[in-house]
């Protein structure tokens, strides 16, 4: 079925942004960076090295069934299909989404991006308080809100990741989301490619692998985030440390504002491929 006017313009938003992201070329410092941080974690052995990329899969597979088994994204879905039944009032399951038009489809995302963008902000300044309690928990609570932004995403496109398709794609494009930008763009390749050649989308058939050296940057920001939060949160006004919170909901807020946009791009594509190739 051939695209209509409006969904052949967010199509070209979307290519015009890919090819941004195709030909990004990295600073001088971001090479350094990025050389200096491969050179210092390859110092490790290589079975560490396995070992703990391997824990970091669990632990993100774990996360993920867990928050999509919970009862607070089983309601989040819910607010989507209410939200979904203003425009069209026979919708009973995600599935049933695909009726509406992608206008209607950006509309209710852009409400699940919002929501999610102000928990992040909000996770940012109550990490960067000054206790050490929240400041702990702050990596393990951003993961869990960026996993379910694109979670709760997909599922406005009508993509229910209960399938192990759907599970390793949301997984892949958090993964691929939070990479450096310089290395976003290889894996959004990775993620169309495997779209174009994907014959059935229950059973999953590509590379389940998803941390790697490439990834261990954004674990290093949100380190350097916690140093920054621990010098300044004694520097207060009135007992408020501003600085420290400012850091903390600012880095949340971007990492958040980053995941979003990428997941939306995602499954704007993934619905008009699907409109594209239906009969």
């Amino acid at each position: 079925m051939p695209l209509n006017e409006r969904e052949e313009s967010v199509l070209t938003g979307i290519q015009e942004w890919e090819n941004k992201l195709l030909n990004y070329e990295p600073n001088d410092l971001e090479m350094v960076y990025d050389k200096s941080l491969e050179r210092s974690f390859s110092l490790l052995p290589e079975e560490v090295q396995q070992q703990f990329f391997s824990a970091m899969d669990s632990w993100l597979f774990h996360l993920h069934a867990l928050i999509q088994g919970s009862q607070l994204q089983m309601d989040a879905k819910e607010r989507i299909l209410t939200a979904g039944r203003v425009f069209h009032s026979d919708i009973e399951t995600i599935e049933d989404l695909k009726q509406l038009t992608i206008d209607q489809l950006q509309y209710i995302a852009q409400q699940q991006i919002a929501r999610h963008r102000l928990y992040s902000f909000a996770q940012g300044g109550i990490a960067g308080s000054g206790s050490s309690l929240m400041l702990g928990t702050d990596i393990p609570a951003m993961a869990v809100i960026n996993l379910r932004a694109v979670q709760l995403i997909a599922m406005t496109y009508g993509f229910e990741v209960n399938t192990p398709f759907e599970m390793m794609s949301s997984l892949k494009v958090f993964h691929a989301a939070t990479l450096p930008p310089r290395m976003q763009g290889s894996a959004w390749e990775e993620l169309m490619n495997e779209l174009k050649n994907q014959k059935e989308f229950y059973f999953y058939e590509g590379k389940e692998e998803l941390t790697d050296i490439t990834w261990i940057e954004q674990p290093m920001k949100q380190l350097f985030k916690a140093m920054a939060i621990y010098y300044f949160r004694r520097k207060s006004v009135q007992g408020i440390p501003f600085i420290s919170m400012a850091i903390g909901a600012g880095t949340n807020y971007q990492l958040t504002r980053k995941v979003t946009d990428f997941a939306h791009k995602y499954y704007q594509m993934r619905y008009l491929h699907r409109r594209n190739n239906q009969q």
